[in-house]
């Protein structure tokens, strides 16, 4: 079975029948752009780790600015792949224009971080390590084992999904009403926590939102992998190589901008990923803009590899048989691994992260505490709040909304990490110390 461009581009939002017109000035992938960038989970990324959390420089990157960068590079991926795609099918593609697909990949880039909690992949992992072997252990009982796993691997791919069409707008199973072009190309991992590698344990979507999830990949036309999987959205592979682009490069300019790395050593990396060094780079004098010139030109450069590895296997990943990631198969692959060892080493591995890392562990799990306690106590009470302790009684005041008795252990559990994982750092942290009576 082929994927069909004609089925992929869907114009029809989740939840809704029939699909939008795709007009020139302003089409439905515009309005999901729109609709992402104006939501209250996209502007808390201004406050989330990207990877110096808190850092002492107001020139680097959060969540917020690396997912605009990222979404600016998707469009220039999906544009270019979309002019040649159009004149490979372009006749089943009827008022279609390359830019649909730069706005579709754009829209999916701007809210591929959306679902991730405080700290970054710290955090994922603090809360996971918390439901498999801490305190949350004990509240897996009685749960199936889909619910088991949303917990027990808790992923930031699966809470995005659930943010974008459920949790972000006031009707339930509503959320964004993003087209599902745009959710399908978002999806990194189109399959449950059941079907995810037990490896690397990452998957797209919780059992809570599995009816949304199924609803969308049939209306674009998924392949089918069989044991609840599917092949990727193919424009799902510039989502990925937008982030990949992004990470590599401005990981570098970031560290000279910290003092981490030197200018040399900056230089000598960037210049590695260029097919030439353009001339102009000689009347550059500032080593800051030097290296700011050296960003963009290499981000450019891979961006038209990535098209042609993309364009080179388009009928591979239209039958769901490509494996591994666009920038994996370009010439510069061993540079980028090397910028990869090289940033981890220099960058990232620091006694500041390491410092905030062990901050970011104590705060989520005193909060996943105290309101899974105050949520559980509920629960045995059978409903009723009336014998719970004071600080149980408040504890639940202080939710977003307050609780309904009836509600299943899941769907607390649900509601105590949608919480949670939507805090920015400092709001968990002022939490905290609140809990703590430090405020």
């Amino acid at each position: 079975m082929t994927m069909q461009w004609s089925r992929l581009l869907s114009a029809q939002r989740l939840g809704h029948h029939g699909a939008e017109p795709v007009t020139p000035a302003r089409n439905p992938f515009q309005k999901d752009w729109d609709r992402v960038v104006f939501c209250s989970a996209f502007r808390r990324l201004q406050d989330k780790t990207q990877v110096h959390s808190l850092p002492e420089s107001d020139y680097v990157r959060n969540r917020l600015t690396h997912s605009l960068e990222v979404s600016s590079v998707g469009r220039s991926l999906g544009a270019q792949v979309g002019q040649v795609v159009l004149e490979r099918h372009g006749a089943a593609l009827t008022g279609i224009s390359a830019a649909e697909f730069g706005h579709i990949v754009a829209a999916a880039c701007l809210g591929h971080d959306i679902g991730n909690p405080p700290f970054g992949h710290f955090g994922e992992a603090t809360i996971q390590h918390w439901f498999q072997s801490g305190p949350g252990a004990s509240l897996m009982e009685g749960l199936s084992e889909a619910e088991r796993l949303d917990f027990l691997c808790f992923e930031g791919n699966a809470q995005g999904f659930r943010v974008m069409t459920r949790l972000q707008n006031w009707r339930d199973a509503g959320g964004l009403r993003l087209t599902c072009a745009t959710l399908a190309t978002f999806m990194k991992y189109p399959f449950g926590s059941q079907a995810a590698d037990p490896k690397k344990k990452k998957f797209g979507h919780f059992a809570a939102e599995a009816g949304l999830f199924e609803e969308m990949a049939g209306n674009v036309g998924l392949v089918s992998l069989g044991k609840d999987r599917y092949a990727r959205h193919p424009l799902t592979y510039l989502v990925e190589a937008a982030d990949d682009i992004c990470y590599s490069v401005v990981d570098v300019e970031d560290g000279f901008k910290l003092g981490r790395i030197t200018f040399a050593e900056a230089e000598e990396r960037l210049k590695s990923l260029l097919r030439r060094l353009p001339p102009r780079y000689a009347e550059i004098t500032d080593e800051t803009w030097k290296i700011a010139y050296l960003r963009a030109k290499v981000i450019g450069d891979l961006i038209d590899l990535a098209v042609e590895v993309f364009l080179a296997h388009e009928a591979e990943i239209l039958r769901g048989k490509f494996t591994g990631d666009l920038l994996g198969k370009t010439d510069v692959t061993p540079q980028l691994d090397e910028i990869a060892s090289f940033t981890r080493a220099r960058i990232f591995e620091t006694r500041e992260r390491f410092q905030t890392e062990v901050m970011g562990g104590e705060i989520l799990t005193s909060l996943l505490a105290a309101f899974c306690e105050a949520h559980h106590a509920l629960e045995l009470a059978g409903g009723s709040s009336v014998s719970l302790a004071p600080r149980q009684r408040a504890l639940l005041r202080l939710m977003p909304s307050l609780p309904r008795g009836e509600a299943s252990r899941y769907d607390w559990l649900l509601t105590v990490t949608d919480f949670i994982s939507g805090m920015t750092d400092s709001y968990a942290l002022t939490q905290f110390q609140r809990l703590r009576g430090l405020q």
